[in-house]
């Protein structure tokens, strides 16, 4: 990190700014050694600037000519047409960036809850974290929680207050507000001067200006306090003028270990700060080298042992985004842990892990035939990509998000990260007989791009179900079938229920065909009665003096369950029950197991016929996790939506987690409707408890 700080440090912020070093616009940025990357994700609310910081530090490098627009879509970050549409960041991009001999991979990460999927993929191709956020608006419940989550796994981070340019900006306010939400190690480095004509350093002591003199005592005893050196507190409490050196040092492993925060003033529209930004990720970030791999096992799940940072180890490389391009193909954003990736290599790919959203287990053999490093949507060709780099692969077959890619000859599966639980249930259907097949088709292109995505073809309503964060992740993921050229139409989510017998009753079923030849002939008679709820189905014979010949009562049985399937009243299957068969008569030529089957069935229908049938519904149980002061409010939501809360427990992280039973028909929306309840901090998660009776 530069030691001058000086507001002349920030004059010069742009494509002619004399630190930065510019790259050759449209060229491959490579890396030669992992000890000169820094992976760096920007996260925060959606709005607070993250893609405009992004495309700012490439025109003040000079790897775009100039700045792109949000709203015009020309931004680097945001080029997928959901995107552009919705005017907000859908998926994670890659922009990397030089600044002197370090290649900086700028990670830009959506904000928006329905796309927490790609906001994690884009964490774990980084080694840091940069959040951005407005000096204008309070912070979001949504940022606070994603700092715990990277809080724990110890991941750097660093605070970018943005659009300081605004009329309504005040830095010393959001200072406040940063502190509050994420903690007192939270401290900034620089302060903006007057009318934001640069920055000032606080730590260096280039200025005696009263705000700088209260702002520099705090930055340096936090400093300290994360010093190795225990002998500076002492000194600077007796007074000693602590070298500015060691100060620097300490504050940038400090930084790199993830206990120290500093907070940097920015402005991607006027260029302040990005030197000063530039110079804290080179020089305080961490490197891929002082980051731990994750962990890796055997294809037959024994254990390896750890992976190294190391361009010479062996491969060992995970796809974090997947997209489908109508030219090149499958195109999978792939972060290299461990060894080198090259062109024309064979490689093995492997996925675990997610056949319950429709990705089963994987393992196939393919040659890498086109590496890239990325700029956004844009690819430049690149020969290899070493451990701690991230790169671009076309034309892979099989590969899809959260698989491992290693050596053909030395397999290896990486731990995948933690996938969010899609739990809004959307139902589609073609809008023709051949839109049908063509939906069949594109939906697996899909799917195989975002792991938070759910297929599931419902067995009872035989509906087609896409299980999504939320509305705004549904739009994304319609948008990308109908590009593929699907018609398609949303259709309501029929609830699974279920049919019972209430009251006792009996059937006679009666199947006589005569038809010249062999006819048709059975008759039996049964009794149904209710079982307890989750009982399932009894049968049972007391067939008197052979009326009915044995190898016939299983034909019985059969038509009975064949009918349960199919419903006897409202066309959902039929559960506890106790069917007994009592009576019935056969004929020496025309009774077959066939017609037994159908007389079966038509004693069922007929024993409901007589009876009060009961519609049952389908129950979760929900555990629903929120700050305390959310309490109450959710409490009482659930009571509206008919759940009977069963229990609450503090949480270890802070908050509440409350238990509770509720009807999956009033669980269709609760994805979003919970986050708009506890403003994004709610989160929930269910699992099918039992069918109970529907309430008249």
């Amino acid at each position: 990190m530069s030691t001058k700080g000086t507001r002349e440090s920030a004059k010069g912020t742009g494509p002619g700014a004399p630190d930065p070093r510019r790259g050759e616009n449209g060229a491959a940025l490579a890396a030669n050694h992992p000890a000169g990357i820094r992976n760096v994700a920007l996260v925060g609310h959606s709005g607070a600037g993250k893609s405009l910081l992004v495309e700012a530090l490439l025109a003040a490098t000079g790897a775009i000519p100039r700045m792109g627009s949000i709203s015009d879509g020309t931004t680097v970050s945001d080029s997928d047409p959901s995107a552009i549409h919705q005017q907000r960041s859908v998926t994670m991009s890659v922009a990397p960036i030089m600044v002197g001999d370090i290649k900086i991979n700028l990670i830009d990460t959506p904000g928006y809850t329905d796309f927490t999927g790609e906001l994690r993929a884009g964490l774990r191709a980084a080694d840091a974290a940069l959040f951005v956020v407005s000096a204008v608006e309070a912070i979001d419940g949504a940022t606070v929680a994603l700092w715990g989550e990277c809080q724990s796994i110890r991941m750097p981070r660093a605070v970018v207050l943005s659009k300081l340019d605004h009329p309504r900006a005040d830095f010393s306010a959001a200072v406040v507000r940063c502190r509050e939400a994420f903690g007192d190690s939270v401290l900034p480095l620089y302060l903006p001067a007057e009318g934001n004509a640069g920055l000032i350093g606080i730590i260096h002591g280039t200025s005696d200006e009263e705000s700088v003199e209260e702002a520099r005592g705090p930055l340096i005893e936090g400093i300290i306090a994360e010093s190795e050196d225990e002998t500076l507190m002492d000194r600077y409490l007796e007074g000693e003028e602590l070298p500015l050196a060691d100060l620097v040092r300490d504050l940038e492993t400090a930084v790199a270990r993830g206990s120290f925060f500093p907070v940097l003033p920015a402005s991607a529209e006027t260029g302040l700060g990005l030197a000063e930004l530039m110079s804290l990720i080179t020089d305080a970030l961490p490197s891929p080298l002082e980051r731990i791999p994750p962990a890796a096992m055997r294809l037959d799940g024994s254990s390896l042992k750890p992976l190294e940072c190391d361009p010479t180890a062996r491969l060992a490389a995970e796809v974090v985004r997947t997209t489908v391009d109508p030219f090149l193909g499958r195109v999978c954003l792939v972060r290299v842990f461990s060894g080198t990736l090259r062109e024309d290599s064979s490689i093995h790919i492997g996925g675990r892990g997610l056949a319950d959203r429709g990705h089963e287990d994987h393992d196939a053999d393919e040659r890498v035939t086109h590496l890239y490093s990325p700029v956004g949507s844009s690819l430049k060709a690149v020969p290899q990509c070493i451990a701690g780099d991230i790169c671009a692969i076309s034309k892979l077959a099989n590969a899809e998000t959260g698989d491992s890619i290693s050596d053909r000859e030395a397999p290896l599966l990486i731990e995948t990260w933690n996938m969010p639980e899609p739990l809004m249930p959307i139902a589609i259907e073609g809008a023709s007989r051949s839109d049908e097949d063509a939906l069949a088709k594109s939906i697996g292109k899909v799917a195989a791009a975002d792991p938070t995505l759910r297929l599931e073809r419902n067995q009872d309503t035989h509906q087609l179900i896409l299980w999504c964060m939320g509305e705004a992740h549904a739009e994304v993921v319609l948008d990308r079938l109908r590009n593929q050229g699907v018609k398609l139409q949303t259709v309501e989510v029929i609830t699974p229920l279920r049919e019972t017998f209430a009251t006792k009753a009996t059937g006679h079923g009666r199947h006589v065909k005569q038809s010249g030849g062999h006819g048709q002939f059975a008759i039996c008679d049964i009794e149904v009665e209710p079982l307890a709820r989750g009982e399932g189905f009894s049968f049972a014979d007391k067939i008197v003096g052979g009326v009915i010949p044995g190898t016939f009562v299983g034909s019985v049985e059969k038509g009975v369950r064949s009918q349960m399937l199919k419903g006897v009243s409202a066309g959902f299957p039929v559960v506890d029950i106790k069917v007994t068969l009592v009576g019935g008569k056969t004929h020496s030529v025309d009774s077959s197991d066939a017609a037994f089957q159908a007389a079966g069935a038509l004693a069922l229908r007929e024993a409901a016929a007589g009876a009060r049938i009961q519609l049952l519904e389908p129950v979760s149980t929900v555990v629903v996790s929120v700050p305390d002061h959310y309490v109450g409010s959710v409490m009482s939501d659930l009571s509206g939506r008919r759940g009977r809360v069963t229990g609450t427990i503090a949480e270890d992280t802070g908050g509440t987690e409350i238990s509770a039973e509720v009807p999956d028909q009033e669980l269709l929306r609760y994805a979003i409707e919970l986050r708009a309840l506890t403003a994004g901090t709610g989160r929930f998660r269910r699992s099918y408890l039992r069918h109970e009776p529907l309430p008249k």
